[in-house]
């Protein structure tokens, strides 16, 4: 039987409601605070725990961490009815964090396994520009190049953990192995295939009782997001999708050793996007003009103008989208925060211009980007609540 670790103390947050813009909230309750603690928790030296977990968790010396992608913290009510374990957790030993900036999955998994923030770590959108080439990486297609050592510089908290003398495992799908992301965001544990919830929860656990020291377990589970994505947020297939997460938490909940604990977390989550709040760039010429390179994702554009176009790209988006998008140059978007620092090598990576949708809102590319992306239903990327906003679920065996 497993014991669940009470929440912190102290008075909930006013609820913003999904549609409000959040910050995200760098070394004081984000998604890059997570495995700093855990490894203070596991007790590695000089590791900072801003989560509050250390008193929480006294005793406890293995510590499996899941990510489960889409699962925001707005999405859990909708998911309850075929959820009741999630619910449950969520009710009990939960609390909202929220992921970094933009809102999506590979800046997510590097935050998470860096415990930096996107500016420091470089991963800074789904897809990017390669600064001084016309080439857009897509980071989920990434294979070699560019190498990721040197596209992502910071030293992952797994291999920090390594080094102190935790054993590492990083358990996911067979076919992120050896991928740049993988790398990136994972680099310093021992990688473990896994295809499915109860692969997945048979790995994590046989890697969290193998030894008898300190050990550290990272799993990642992806359906739930691509459902949304597919049909959306409370689609039939989505709600097979959360009782397929609801199965897995009551599997690996059940199977806590004494001395372990369970940290379930998300990289974002997810809103559905009407068809009347979506723009087309490439079939606006407004939208076009001045523009070298389109980045980003649906949800949040990094453009890459021409010289001296700046002045005039941001008049134009800002007079096509008016409320549905905000409009400003990188030089704003670094200063107001959304990133972190960001180092000067990893500016280029961030368009001249970024516009970051509000409400319901989406900026489509028909014609260069993958006919997929203009079909989905389900979109993140935005700072939203709805996608910002992820659980942290702490339970201990």
């Amino acid at each position: 039987m497993t014991r669940q670790a009470p929440p912190p103390p102290g008075p909930a947050a006013p609820d913003p409601g999904p549609l409000a813009p959040v910050a995200p909230r760098y070394g004081d309750g984000s998604l890059a605070d997570v495995l700093p603690s855990a490894l203070a928790v596991l007790g590695v030296p000089g590791a900072v725990d801003r989560l509050g977990l250390t008193e929480r968790l006294a005793g406890v010396r293995r510590v499996a961490v899941l990510l489960v992608d889409g699962l925001g913290w707005y999405q859990i009510p909708t998911a309850t009815p075929y959820a009741p374990t999630l619910a449950g957790l969520a009710a009990t030993v939960g609390r909202p964090l929220t992921s970094g900036f933009p809102s999506t999955t590979p800046t997510s998994l590097v935050t998470l396994g860096t415990g930096a923030a996107p500016g420091a770590h470089g991963v800074l959108g789904f897809t990017v520009r390669v600064p001084g080439t016309d080439r857009v990486l897509s980071h989920i297609e990434w294979a070699a190049d560019p190498d990721p050592l040197r596209w992502q510089p910071v030293p992952t908290q797994l291999e920090r953990a390594r080094a102190a003398g935790v054993a590492v495992t990083v358990v996911t799908r067979p076919e992120f192995g050896g991928s740049g992301l993988t790398i990136a965001a994972n680099r310093g544990g021992d990688f473990r295939g896994a295809a499915g919830v109860d692969a997945l929860a048979d790995a994590m656990l046989a890697a969290l009782t193998a030894g008898t020291g300190p050990t550290l377990v990272s799993g990642y589970h992806p359906d739930l997001d691509r459902h949304g994505h597919l049909t959306g947020v409370d689609s039939v297939p989505w709600r097979v999708a959360a009782a397929e997460v609801d199965a897995l938490l009551a599997r690996l909940v059940d199977g806590l050793p004494p001395d372990a604990a369970l940290l379930v977390t998300a990289d974002h989550g997810q809103l559905d996007v009407p068809a009347g709040h979506r723009f087309d760039l490439d079939t606006d010429p407004r939208l076009r003009a001045g523009i070298e390179v389109v980045a980003g994702e649906a949800r949040v554009r990094y453009l890459h103008v021409r010289p001296g176009a700046v002045e005039d790209v941001v008049a134009a988006w800002s007079a096509v989208l008016g409320d549905a998008a905000r409009v400003r140059t990188r030089d704003e978007a670094v200063a107001a925060g959304w990133f972190g620092p960001v180092p000067e090598d990893h500016l280029a990576r961030i368009g001249d211009v970024v516009v970051t949708c509000n409400d319901t809102y989406a900026v489509l590319a028909t014609r260069s980007e993958s006919p997929l992306a203009s079909r989905l239903v389900a979109y993140h990327g935005s700072d939203t609540a709805a996608e910002m906003t992820i659980p942290l679920l702490v339970v201990r065996g």
